[in-house]
């Protein structure tokens, strides 16, 4: 019976989640039960299209990549894959009636991270944002207004904002493997060779503008969604903070965490904020 692989094939998603990011999977489990798989499935496919971009370095990426693509195209397609993650994903994705051009976005960002190793433009940084972090957000978005497209396309902004500011926050606490491992630079009009503090202050203000307006949405979720979502802004703010009091020259030369027990703490604000309506 297909049931039971399908069934199989949502551990293998849910296991991608726990297994890569206990950040992500801690505000997963957040979400109402009735959404919290096709998050899961959401999360495996956009995982595992980035770490064939961002890991595999002993292997042909672009050909990884290539078939990966052909394979997501033969799933959405049959509505069926021999690929549990992306026979997760082809299952949320028409469950909700995802946007195809949202996932043509995502990839072709992803794409561009196999060759492109600066963004040098405003123009060039906000696309490549747009595609392998807004549209990931406006992915969720569907699954947590369960395809009501007037809700939607009312949180639309706040939830690319949302998407927007979890990237950048991503970017700078990866700073020193982006430019030393992979060489990579995303912020324009920023020497991360010298990076400075009057540089790292422009960039978190930037971030801390797509929370303000991320946030906002957040507040309109419907409740299923509105706990988990708020713990990972919550997580992101604490990260966020930890930066800002981070020097620019010790940034670029290690990774800033949150601590897990520091992690506990936010969901436990979180929820207490939460069941006291204060959300």
């Amino acid at each position: 019976m297909k049931a039971i692989f399908d069934s199989v094939s949502f551990q293998c998603s849910k296991v991608v989640t726990e297994s890569y990011s206990t950040s992500f999977s801690m505000a997963t489990k957040m979400l109402a039960p009735s959404i919290r798989q096709d998050i899961y499935n959401i999360y495996g496919f956009v995982r595992f299209a980035d770490e064939i971009v961002d890991t595999f370095h002993d292997y042909d990426k672009e050909t990884l990549f290539v078939n990966f693509e052909q394979d997501l195209e033969k799933a959405l397609k049959n509505k069926i894959s021999l690929n549990p993650i992306l026979n997760s994903f082809q299952d949320t994705f028409h469950k909700y009636d995802i946007d195809r051009s949202l996932v043509d976005s995502f990839l072709k960002s992803m794409r561009l991270d196999l060759h492109k190793k600066q963004y040098l433009t405003q123009e060039e940084y906000k696309e490549y944002i747009y595609g392998s972090a807004d549209v990931v957000g406006l992915m969720c978005l569907k699954v947590f207004v369960k395809g009501d497209q007037v809700k939607y396309d009312e949180l639309k902004l706040s939830a690319m904002a949302l998407g927007s500011a979890f990237q950048k926050v991503n970017f700078l606490r990866d700073l020193k493997a982006d430019h030393e491992e992979l060489e990579r630079t995303y912020f324009p009009d920023t020497d991360l060779n010298k990076l400075d503090e009057a540089s790292k202050q422009k960039i978190i203000q930037e971030i801390e503008d797509d929370f303000t307006m991320g946030l906002s949405g957040i507040y309109k979720l419907p409740n299923e969604a509105k706990f988990g979502v708020y713990t990972a802004y919550k997580y992101y703010s604490k990260l966020l903070r930890k930066l800002k009091r981070t020097p620019s020259l010790k940034i670029k030369s290690t990774r800033i965490r949150v601590p897990n027990y520091q992690k506990v703490g936010l969901l436990a604000t979180s929820y207490f904020n939460y069941r006291l309506n204060l959300l």
